[in-house]
């Protein structure tokens, strides 16, 4: 196992000394980029994740836990101005338990956990006190988790109750409410607060809510709540359908006279009145038999010598002409037909149009009297103008002043040129660095192969040399040999044998340890042949 390893290392530490100095210098530079990014990245990668322990804590509560987690050895980390703590995911709920075991953070021991440290003892006012004190603390936690309210403080009058008063005093509420440095609080959420206080009290009205922000301006107070909150909504939607009467007209008028030569002008009242109209109808149908009737006869027999007569003035009786011997009779029918009543209650719906104003305005250079009465009548049409609600069109033809115009398209023009500009200057760096990488692609190859064609002629140089000098040596082995009359001399002009052999080995293996030095130490074997080489030539 050692050797193995000392062989890898070797071979390491012979491939580093065969590269050329600016290989080294590239891969001494590629693995120190490698070790500090490995060291980065585990490190990056150690770190823990943080989740939030406690949001919109106190400033005093927050002390606390952060001495505690302190205490603890519990990393932590502070978010949200303060307000937020983050610790380790893996450590929230045991953290949790363990500072709600130390009665952390004291804050959240308001709203309705206050009425469970009630004792039998506890009176009647207090009782009270405490579910007031209560109830301001679960708005205050309700208000709190509304979208841009950073802080919430909510406090109540409600007066006592009085079982002989004739008349009780109705609650009242006030709110401040503190948003964040970048948020502001709109009207629709104005109103949602103020409803939502309101409806979170018995006996309360919007109307007693008095909503305030963190800067001293009142937002809402008594019926203002409801009168602005009305008044921004009708003006936002009368806003909308202005825009988008005029919206519809002027891409009408773009198809005739052309983008940018026309301009219209919408104004609109509309009636955000809603009304209720009751109709009661009595239909009788002949047809139909009566729920009652009745009939009555009355007849009177005398033979008075007056007779039956008219009393006139003084009591005197009129004559009437009437027999007295023949008497009187009357009779009476009554009926009870049946009435059917029909109710009709009729309601109408706000933003009706009370009233429409359209202002259209042309360019004198393009248009002509000739199609001003038709564009007139094309846009009442498109509106639905109707003059007997007073409604008013007014078309004119006047030059329209192009300077901002041909300014925007002149800017418009020089922000495409550069534009362009920055893109081919984009494409021409792009283009250069790759034009760069395939020259120095280019230029890597061509050394490679040259060097590889140097390497091939070196190594044949040096088979040559290697062949000439064994076979001087040979030469010199035979010359000796025959001096000494050991060999014969067949041998010296066909030599064969086991020797012969023997000298073909080793300049195999010499062969092969010479290639094995060319491979790695090219520059020190061509210092040697070229000292062989100039030993021959002297």
């Amino acid at each position: 196992m050692r050797d193995r390893i000392t062989a890898v290392l070797r071979r390491v530490v012979d491939t580093f000394q065969s590269f050329t100095p600016g290989q080294k210098a590239m891969s001494v530079f590629a693995v120190l980029a490698l070790t500090v990014g490995g060291y980065f990245f585990a490190t990056w990668a150690a770190q823990p994740t943080y989740a939030p322990l406690f949001s919109n804590l106190a400033p005093a509560d927050a002390s606390s836990i952060v001495d505690k987690l302190t205490a603890d050895g519990v990393p932590y980390q502070l978010t949200n101005g303060g307000q937020t703590i983050m610790v380790p995911q893996d450590q929230v709920y045991a953290e949790r338990i363990k500072l709600s075991g130390a009665g952390l953070p004291a804050q959240s021991d308001t709203g309705y956990a206050l009425l469970d440290k009630q004792g039998v003892t506890t009176s009647d006012f207090m009782q009270q006190v405490n579910y007031q004190r209560a109830l301001e603390g679960e708005l205050n936690k309700t208000i709190k988790s509304m979208a841009g309210v950073q802080n919430a403080a909510v406090h109540l009058a409600i007066p006592a109750k009085d079982v002989f008063a004739d008349s009780q005093q109705k609650p009242t509420a006030s709110v401040l409410v503190q948003t964040a440095p970048s948020a502001k609080l709109s009207s629709a959420q104005a109103q949602a607060i103020v409803h939502l206080v309101a409806a979170s009290v018995p006996g309360l009205d919007s109307n007693g809510v008095t909503l305030v922000g963190a800067d001293g301006h009142v937002l809402s107070t008594d019926d203002s709540a409801g009168t602005d909150g009305a008044t921004d909504s009708r003006t936002q939607q009368t806003l909308a359908f202005e825009q988008r009467m005029t919206t519809s007209l002027q891409q009408m008028l773009d198809q005739v006279v052309g983008p940018g030569h026309s301009a219209v002008k919408v104004t609109a009242d509309l009636d955000y009145d809603q009304t209720q109209t009751t109709t009661q109808q009595y239909i009788s149908n002949p047809s139909t038999p009566p729920l009652a009737e009745s009939h009555k006869t009355e007849v009177y027999t005398g033979s008075g010598a007056a007779g039956a007569g008219v009393l006139g003035p003084d009591n005197i009786q009129v004559p009437t002409g009437v027999n007295p011997s023949s008497g009187y009779s009357s009779s009476t029918d009554t009926r009870n037909n049946a009435v059917g009543m029909m109710t009709e209650v009729r309601k109408s719906a706000p933003g009706s149009v009370r009233k429409l104003s359209v202002a259209v305005m042309l360019d004198s250079a393009t248009a002509n009297a000739g199609n001003q009465g038709q564009i007139q009548q094309l846009v009442s049409s498109a509106v639905g103008l109707d003059t007997t609600r007073g409604d008013s069109i007014a078309v004119s033809a006047l030059p329209f002043d192009k300077s901002v115009a041909n300014q925007n398209a002149k800017a418009l023009a020089d922000a495409n040129k550069a534009q362009q500009q920055a893109q081919l200057y984009s494409m021409l760096k792009t283009g250069g660095i790759v034009a760069a990488i395939v020259l120095l692609l280019v230029i890597a190859w061509w050394r490679s192969r040259r060097r590889n064609k140097g390497l091939r002629s070196l190594q044949a140089e040096i088979a040559r040399a290697n062949e000439e000098r064994l076979e001087l040596e040979l030469a010199e082995a035979r010359a000796a040999l025959e001096a000494d009359g050991g060999l014969d001399a067949r041998l010296a002009i066909a030599p064969s044998g086991p020797d012969d052999d023997v000298v073909v080995a080793e300049r195999e293996a010499r062969q092969q340890e010479i290639t094995a030095l060319v491979e790695h130490q090219p520059e020190e074997v061509a210092m040697v042949l070229r000292g062989w080489l100039a030993d021959r030539r002297s």
